[in-house]
């Protein structure tokens, strides 16, 4: 994307268009489709920042690619994908030249007057929120949605008698459609999100099991069927750190549970921890805790005395 499109544009300071570059009040009745090319082979395929005041816009990208802008996010997208645009989004665009698609403008009103409220409801669905609807090439919906489009730009391109009703029921059918394709997608995410917690329970449920073992990752990742890639993933997604990392902080809440607890010189409490070298478990609990085993155990009694706390028996001068 362009350098200019790269600043969050400052709201106030954003022109407002009826149509990109046309300045005007739009009408309640206000129906509008133009081919992509038509206005962005104009402005060299590039469409600055700017909003459309109390208007929906939907830009159904075909074929070819764009940066999008639309408020504070900026995504690459490939077509077929449709570009959602409430009203007051501050939006931009870079085309690819020979970008196919069209833009759909319209006046909320035209769709929701007369008895259809699955429209309305479709409506407020679809334009809850700036977003972009990406559909895979195969996917039957990318005909569906190309041939509302066609047959809508080529009503407006030849309209009938005045008040026509035909163009209406096409932007209709195709803001359900959309609206369809939206929610679609939206329960996609949510049985992926909650096969991705699934799993993740598991995960740690596991960890729980057989830390002590010290399981290489590639051993968790098998019992979960899953690769190792997939598997940290899957913890970073979910706890923001790789699947080792946990295994290494629940080893290492042991270790410091067990420093100051249990009666018992270090080298045995490696052992006990699945160490074959108390040298290598002093450096792994330095690493995790920033002290020596010895350190962080005569810390704590020092605290528990201090608070006037009982001390774990036993542990006051055990080397």
């Amino acid at each position: 994307m362009s350098s200019r499109h790269r600043t969050t544009p400052d709201p106030l300071n954003v022109p407002a268009f009826k149509l990109y570059g046309e300045t005007g009040v739009a009408g309640a009745e206000m129906l509008h489709v133009e081919e992509i090319a038509s206005r962005s082979r104009l402005y060299r395929w590039e469409i600055d920042a700017h909003v459309h005041r109390g208007l929906h816009q939907i830009v159904w990208l075909r074929s070819g690619t764009a940066d999008a802008s639309l408020d504070e996010a900026r995504q690459r997208c490939t077509g077929p994908v449709a570009i959602i645009i409430p009203p007051g989004t501050v939006h931009a665009f870079r085309f690819a030249p020979d970008s196919q698609g069209h833009v759909l403008t319209l006046s909320p009103r035209l769709l929701v007057e007369g008895d259809s409220p699955a429209v309305g409801d479709a409506l407020r669905a679809l334009f809850a929120r700036p977003q972009l609807l990406g559909l895979g090439a195969a996917d039957a919906a990318v005909d569906r949605v190309e041939s509302l489009v066609s047959e809508l730009a080529a009503e407006c391109l030849s309209p009938g008698p005045a008040g026509a009703p035909v163009p209406v029921w096409l932007a209709r059918a195709l803001v359900w459609r959309l609206a369809q394709i939206c929610q679609r997608q939206s329960e996609g995410r949510d049985r992926g999100g909650r096969a991705h917690q699934a799993l993740f329970t598991r995960f740690v449920v596991m960890v729980e099991a057989h830390f002590l073992e010290h399981w290489p990752m590639s051993r968790y990742a098998a019992q979960l069927g899953l690769t190792q890639d997939r598997l940290n993933r899957l913890v970073r997604a979910e706890a923001g750190r790789s699947a080792l990392a946990l295994v290494h902080e629940r080893l290492a809440r042991e270790a410091c549970r067990r420093v100051i607890y249990v009666a018992a010189p270090i080298s045995r409490l490696a052992f006990e921890l699945g160490f074959e070298d108390p040298a290598y478990f002093c450096r792994f609990f330095r690493r995790h805790t920033g002290r020596s085993p010895r350190e962080y155990r005569a810390a704590h009694v020092v605290d528990a005395r201090g608070l006037g706390m009982a001390t774990p028996d036993g542990v006051a001068g055990i080397s």
